[in-house]
């Protein structure tokens, strides 16, 4: 039976082992919280799975983009993320800039679960569901305010997106809504 969180709390490198501790999950932030408790809050070591390619991936997407969100066009860098049109597990997924968009970090997340779709005409589109909301000031101008605006694109033709590729995308958007 899975049990979660676990934490390591004791190394042994001499037999190659550990000490785990199984923890209950409702406790992990107790209310109110108990400044004894502070265990709770330290850091833990974790391993994570990281693409090879993604710093030089990023910075080259960012580079043609001028470092501005393709959808929005903010120039906060440390916003920007280097979106995959295709995903990388994708057979046409590489990690080229013509199969990239510099987008900040809403705008990644709501094209990664189609939100936000691109035509293959470089036209934004935002999902039906989500145009018929009415919510709050960032749905009306984060999300919605995209609807039929144009896709921002390198100057260079070279690095600028493949239409196939959008085509692609723009099916999967389109079974998604």
């Amino acid at each position: 039976m899975a049990q979660w969180p676990v934490f390591v709390v004791g190394d042994e490198p001499g037999t190659l082992s550990v000490t785990v501790a199984f923890d209950d999950p409702l406790a992990l932030a107790p209310e109110p919280w108990d400044p004894q408790d502070e265990a709770r809050r330290r850091y833990v070591t974790r391993l994570a799975r990281q693409r090879l390619h993604q710093a030089a991936f990023r910075e080259r997407v960012l580079l043609a983009y001028r470092r501005s969100c393709s959808m929005c066009r903010p120039h906060h860098e440390e916003l920007l993320d280097a979106a995959h049109i295709l995903p990388d597990a994708h057979p046409l997924g590489v990690p080229a800039v013509s199969n990239g968009l510099a987008l900040c970090k809403l705008h990644h997340a709501a094209f990664d679960v189609n939100i936000v779709g691109v035509r293959p005409d470089l036209v934004l589109e935002v999902r039906h569901d989500v145009l018929a909301e009415i919510d709050g000031p960032m749905l009306q101008h984060g999300l919605q305010g995209l609807q039929g605006s144009g896709l921002l694109v390198p100057h260079a033709v070279t690095n600028r997106p493949k239409p196939s590729l959008f085509e692609e995308r723009y099916e999967l958007f389109r079974q998604a809504g």
